[in-house]
């Protein structure tokens, strides 16, 4: 099995978790690269749906090594709780190992992820508020604190106690916010590392020689291309790099080791929080697709923006993450319909393009130029082979693969393993 990166093609919820989880099935390790617990991704395997933040999807195999890597920022309490999780269900976590150098998200990043949110009122980014943002500055500005400082009681101590006394000043002075007490984050923080200890060890050399040597690693991106913080629609993206070079960023395998990048798509474009969104749908036909889709967040609950497909953008993220193949998902939800639609490009006051405009975010003059196809009728839930998908169902499939010049190696037509449709 080559080394695969599994990445969002869109703005995230793209449901990488379940290719992840069908990989995994014949793979050595799974590797989630970047992003923190604003990240969900959902297997139903077994009759049984399991909701995941941090943990990879792999997890569900025993036998396959799970890496949270370097490049994540974990919340100690998101984690425990999901080892518990998997525990109260008859799972194991013998399998699970967490980078030394990940950092740590803390309270008083939820806390000021909040408070900043609040303050720009109209002009709020639409973050989950779970405190990523803040953990990823501490980082940048080298001042955030790692997993091996996290399991370090001396040290741990010392380092929150500076920071909680720094976070307060800003919490209180500037947000007029209540202050942390020290010692109650300090008892906290040191319960959850307790937990987690057993599970910390050196990730570079474990994925790095699992790559070099025999291949097998899935990569688990998180989030989307559109929301990478240098080549997303900034300032309305996330705080990592969930493209396919984030999974080099962020585990320490080099880009040689690296064979195959799948880009994981919708049927249709949703996206969460303000910002940009060319193909979106404010009528009936959005609000079905919603409901059929059940387009919710799996992190925040909140409810998805919903739109046609959008070709510009998987054209983008087969430009910027090389793409090898496609997973298109959730076909069965555009069921019913008597056409569906493709946007093929942009209208813009200064002429036609298909690229994606390098200010797309600031764009007011923008409105997407449609290819409309006939829709199908026929319940694709039961699909599970690729004669069984409906002539106008193929006719779409084969459309985008001639948009994005990418092959479409998978189609999903529902959430379980068994409704992933192997194509080529």
């Amino acid at each position: 099995m080559p080394n695969t990166v599994v990445v969002g093609a869109q703005w995230g919820d793209e449901a990488k978790g379940k290719v992840v989880d069908c990989l995994a099935q014949t793979a050595r390790m799974v590797v989630r690269y970047g992003g923190g617990s604003n990240a969900g991704h959902t297997v139903t395997a077994g009759g049984e749906t399991f909701k995941f933040h941090l943990i990879p999807c792999g997890i569900l195999y025993p036998d396959v090594v799970c890496v949270i890597a370097d490049g994540v920022v974990i919340d100690p309490a998101v984690l425990t709780e999901e080892i518990a999780g998997l525990h109260a269900r008859g799972r194991t976590s013998d399998n699970l190992h967490i980078s030394a150098n990940a950092h740590v998200i803390m309270p008083y990043h939820r806390i000021l992820d909040r408070l900043s949110e609040e303050s720009k009122g109209d002009s709020a980014l639409g973050t989950t508020g779970r405190g990523v943002g803040p953990a990823y500055a501490d980082k940048s500005s080298r001042i955030g604190i790692r997993v091996h400082e996290l399991i370090d009681p001396n040290r741990l101590a010392s380092r929150l106690r500076e920071q909680v006394a720094d976070k307060n000043r800003i919490i209180q002075h500037v947000y007029g916010g209540e202050p942390l007490d020290a010692d109650a984050v300090v008892s906290e923080i040191q319960a959850y590392a307790e937990v987690l200890k057993p599970y910390v060890r050196d990730t570079v050399s474990l994925v790095g020689k699992a790559a070099r040597n025999g291949g097998g690693v899935v990569f688990e991106g998180a989030q989307g291309t559109l929301l990478d913080i240098d080549l997303g629609t900034y300032p309305y993206v996330t705080s990592s790099h969930p493209i396919a070079g984030g999974a080099c960023i962020g585990t320490g395998a080099g880009p040689t080791s690296i064979t195959d990048v799948i880009g994981v798509a919708k049927s249709y474009t949703t996206r969460v929080g303000a910002g940009i969104f060319p193909t979106e749908l404010l009528d009936e036909i959005g609000d079905g697709i919603r409901e059929r889709g059940h387009e919710y967040g799996t992190t925040t609950g909140r409810p998805r923006r919903c739109g046609w497909l959008d070709a510009v953008v998987l054209r983008y993220a087969a430009l910027v993450n090389g793409l090898t193949r496609l997973s298109v998902g959730h076909l069965d939800v555009l069921s019913g319909l008597e056409t569906v639609k493709i946007a093929v490009g942009y209208q813009l006051a200064d002429g036609y393009t298909e690229d994606l405009p390098v200010d797309l975010p600031n764009r007011t003059d923008l409105v997407a130029v449609y290819e409309e196809l006939a829709g199908w009728d026929e319940d694709l839930t039961g699909v599970t082979e690729a004669e069984g998908l409906p002539a106008n169902c193929m006719a779409y499939i084969r459309r985008i693969e001639e948009l994005t010049d990418v092959k479409i190696g998978s189609v999903s037509v529902g959430p379980a393993r068994e409704q992933m449709i192997l194509l080529s």
